[in-house]
């Protein structure tokens, strides 16, 4: 029987996960999910249900993560960051209670959450105020950016254009210009990770995180990286990424 848990990796109440385990399976495949919502408190895990369920059908075990966002008590910087550390850390304690496989872990993560997940995929990288992060010690062997938030001065920038409150500021506490060492260790960008395997899925007409973001960090990494990817699909916004009814998820699949 198909099952979900709700299971704590903190104290916080934003400190936990969902497993979704499929049906009787022995040593099951792990999909990690990162949800979006611009790391702000209002938006939460509950975006990914269906696409846990989905991949839940299909034989993946699939820990989907919260964390603690803007707008909470000790989120933002660098609580954001040391939380999805922890949840994915979490997987090892969790492999001593329930059949899953960590050879091959699979983090995938929507618009603020595929930054999250390439972030993860930098974390060795991290240098100058390394020590405030939490150490990752679960290998993960692809990350899947659903839209994401590859380059944080750029999309604070672009909303400091449009006259928005930048959210990339309520992250890191202040502008690029005020919080320049955060923005350099907390902006995929400037990591470039190239020792794991990234692919990039983004929508043609996005509007919230503007598809040039992908294409630029795809530019500068597969310099560097060749086991990173870039597809940009015609016609698909922002939230088709995550919608298993599209033809875009069906793409997200076939990444996995």
């Amino acid at each position: 029987m198909s099952r979900k848990y709700c299971i704590p990796y903190g104290n916080h109440p934003s400190q936990f996960g969902e497993l979704w385990m499929p049906d009787d399976l022995e040593n099951c495949p792990v999909v990690v999910t990162i949800h979006g919502g611009f790391w702000q408190a209002k938006y939460d895990l509950y975006e990914n249900n269906p696409i846990c369920k989905d991949l839940m059908d299909r034989g993946f075990a699939t820990w989907n993560i919260e964390y603690r966002r803007v707008g909470e008590k000790g989120g933002g910087w660098p609580g954001t960051f040391n939380d999805v550390v922890a949840a994915v850390n979490h997987l090892a304690k969790l492999k001593n209670v329930y059949k899953i496989d960590l050879a091959n872990v699979v983090i995938i993560g929507h618009s603020a959450g595929g930054h999250l997940g390439l972030w993860l995929a930098a974390r060795s990288k991290v240098t100058g105020d390394e020590d405030i992060f939490t150490e990752l010690v679960v290998p993960i062997g692809k990350v899947i950016s659903l839209a994401g938030v590859t380059d944080l001065k750029k999309m604070w920038n672009i909303h400091h254009k449009l006259g928005i409150n930048s959210v990339v500021g309520n992250l890191l506490g202040g502008s690029p210009l005020e919080q320049a060492e955060r923005y350099a260790i907390a902006s995929p960008i400037k990591l470039l990770p190239d020792n794991i395997e990234q692919i990039l899925i983004h929508g043609e007409l996005d509007k919230h995180v503007p598809v040039e973001l992908s294409k630029e960090y795809y530019e500068k990494l597969q310099r560097i990286n060749r086991k990173v990817s870039l597809t940009v699909l015609k016609d698909i916004e922002h939230f088709k990424l995550i919608n298993p009814s599209s033809s875009a998820w069906e793409t997200v699949i076939q990444a996995i």
